[in-house]
């Protein structure tokens, strides 16, 4: 019986703007087992983000349920919010911005547990901050330094430390590699895999980069403009991707080996907008299969093989239609 940390129930995160109701998050359900992590993928403005943030509660759900070791934190008031918090961190993408550049490393690393009053003693404090760094491979000469000082790699660093000042059970990734060298996102990456190991973390990965998803995560997610269109274990997601969307990502992916000639998928028009949508497929002006029943119902996301969900009628291949056009 697999043990399930988070359960997020058709979560939804709605933005009020001067042309109509923006969808930022439409209805995302999924789970994760303690000790893994789901990579969710996606082009920039699908809402990615969002769907961590809200899991947090930094930005708070429009509607839905979240339900983290069988308590639903949705409805939580601020104290106690505050108090779960310790529970779930978030790593950002920017490791530069979100940091205080008036605050040494020492001092950013300690903010968390004295706020959160974990430890009084200085000493102890210190010596916690100490095995931070330390954790994190960072070296102890770097202990009053600023964050202008130290490279892209260094300051994720303290951001990963800041994470597990309060030693979490939960952290959500923001792309956390994005703004890194090549040879730096492998090291991050070697960095949080370790962690999880040996703190038995839990994570949600965002990304764009599908094969940094592809060698981290036990599972993967793929959202398009604020819906989960496909989502899977890794290893068969990459084997046998069934969504338009999901199989044009996975032919952009790069290929080393100058032998093997890829197929591109190339994706025709723009995104629509994620402002007061239509009941239809939101991936149908895009896609190449487009039939009539797209145009006139948003497909749902079904499980079509053992745990691989799918959010499409498929007329492009043999999993073919029923009689309402939906997968049987």
């Amino acid at each position: 019986m697999c043990d399930v940390l988070l359960e997020v129930q058709d979560l939804k995160k709605f933005f009020k703007t001067s042309k109509g109701m923006l969808h930022a998050v439409d209805g995302v359900s999924f789970t994760i087992e303690r000790g893994k992590t789901l990579g969710i993928v996606g082009e920039s403005g699908c809402g990615k983000t969002t769907t961590g943030r809200a899991i947090l509660r930094l930005v708070e759900p429009t509607s839905g349920k979240i339900v983290f070791e069988g308590k639903d934190i949705s409805k939580l008031r601020k104290r106690e919010m505050r108090k779960q918090r310790q529970n779930m961190q978030l790593i950002f993408q920017d490791p530069f911005s979100s940091l205080d550049p008036r605050k040494t490393v020492s001092q950013l690393i300690r903010e968390p547990i004295v706020v959160n009053k974990l430890i009084r003693d200085k000493r102890l404090i210190e010596a916690r901050v100490k095995e931070l760094m330390e954790l994190v491979g960072m070296a102890e000469r770097f202990y009053n330094s600023y964050p202008h000082e130290l490279d892209g790699g260094r300051r994720q660093r303290i951001g990963i430390a800041r994470a597990l000042a309060i030693n979490p059970k939960f952290i959500v990734c923001d792309e956390p590699v994005s703004a890194l060298d090549v040879s730096i996102q492998a090291q991050i990456l070697n960095l949080l895999k370790e962690l999880q190991h040996k703190l038995k973390l839990t994570y949600i990965f965002i990304t764009h980069d599908l094969s940094v998803v592809n060698y981290f995560a036990d599972e993967i997610a793929v959202m398009y403009l604020g819906k989960l269109v496909e989502k899977a274990p890794t290893e068969e997601i990459f084997a046998h991707p069934i969504h338009p969307y999901t199989q044009a990502l996975l032919s952009a992916i790069p290929n080393t080996d100058i032998d093997i000639k890829m197929e591109r998928i190339l994706i025709k028009g723009e995104v629509s907008s994620p402002v007061n949508l239509p009941d239809a497929c939101r991936f149908a002006k895009r896609c190449n299969y487009t039939s009539e029943i797209c145009e006139k119902k948003d497909p749902e996301l079904r499980e079509i093989f053992p745990q691989h969900f799918v959010a499409c009628y498929c007329p492009h291949n043999h999993y073919c239609k029923n009689a309402d056009g939906g997968i049987k």
